[in-house]
């Protein structure tokens, strides 16, 4: 068996879930056995209608708030039916309990891959290193636990109606969720994203951001922010990319007032199509453009929404 982490909304499945179960399907012509999903959470009933349509078995484990230490417990009792490999999507809250899973396994942790296949019963990897720099090619034998990088992978497709079995959770006592606050989300997630808008420090206000929330809005993509512009409080610390914040890899990334620090490439610099805008010729940034503007961002911003209504309408 491979086991599935499916993340989820609570309604649906994220788009990183349908990339990890595209892996597990790979890895499932070398290795045999069904593709089984995993789902942990409160009140599963909805998404699990959606996510028995990509597996062969769906678990389904009510666990409550968010710890590391019940995720971790939840998908040890998936995998102790019989799984060869866990694949999860990469996320800053499978980096807190998935260390945990391969520990309890004995198993290889495969973190951040770009692509994974498997070979005479082990299983193999890329994964980027050296912020980015380099690309190393990895391997582990069975079992291993593997996680996958955002927008590395086409989403798999519905294969029909799969099992549905209810796992129980034994007592976890380490931790205790006293109170949640949920981060209002607006439009698409950052990390999930195929179009990331982000303004650095030269766009001078937080008021300036809204020109940058129209654009993304547009299309279709998420607003993202340098580590000055969140350290000035002009935006929350979720929108933050690079070293220190979330890394992206969308098909189209527009810098505006970014000057281009190592510590923020490291972030984005994987991004199909980087677009830069600058009013100065010699920021880093242009080194890793394909397209770059030198301007002014608050004029050429206008103008770039200007351009994209007349292509939509």
């Amino acid at each position: 068996m491979i086991l599935v982490v499916l993340d989820h909304d609570g309604n649906r499945l994220r788009k990183g879930s349908l990339e990890a179960l595209a892996r597990a399907y790979r890895l499932q012509e070398a290795l045999g056995g069904e593709v089984a999903g995993v789902l942990i959470g409160e009140g599963l009933g909805g998404v699990a209608e959606e996510a028995r349509r990509y597996v062969d078995l769906l678990y389904t484990v009510e666990a409550g708030p968010y710890t590391a230490e019940r995720w971790a417990k939840a998908v040890l009792e998936a995998a102790k039916k019989g799984a060869k490999a866990v694949v999860a999507p990469s996320s800053r809250q499978s980096r807190t309990y998935l260390g945990r899973v391969a520990f309890a396994l004995g198993a290889g942790l495969l973190e951040d891959t770009l692509e994974s296949w498997a070979e005479g019963g082990e299983v193999y990897a890329t994964r980027y290193a050296y912020l980015n720099r380099v690309t190393q090619k990895v391997k582990a034998a069975l079992p291993v636990v593997l996680t996958v990088k955002p927008n590395t992978t086409p989403p798999a497709e519905p294969k029909g109606e799969g099992r549905v079995e209810a796992l129980p959770l034994p007592p976890v006592e380490t931790v205790e969720v006293l109170e949640k606050i949920q981060e209002e989300k607006k439009g698409v997630s950052l990390a999930e994203a195929d179009v990331v808008v982000t303004g650095g420090r030269g766009m001078g206000s937080a008021e300036a951001f809204k020109a940058i929330e129209e654009l993304a809005a547009l299309l279709g993509g998420a607003v993202g922010a340098t580590r000055a512009v969140v350290d000035a409080g002009w935006r929350p610390y979720g929108e933050q990319v690079g070293q220190t914040g979330k890394t992206v890899q969308p098909t189209l990334y527009i810098a505006l007032g970014v000057s281009g620090a190592v510590q923020h490439l490291a972030g984005m610099n994987k991004s199909k199509y980087i677009v830069a805008v600058n009013k100065d010729p010699e920021a880093p940034i242009f080194k890793h453009t394909d397209y770059g503007i030198v301007g002014d961002v608050h004029q050429v911003l206008p103008a770039l929404i200007q351009a994209v209504k007349k292509l939509k309408d």
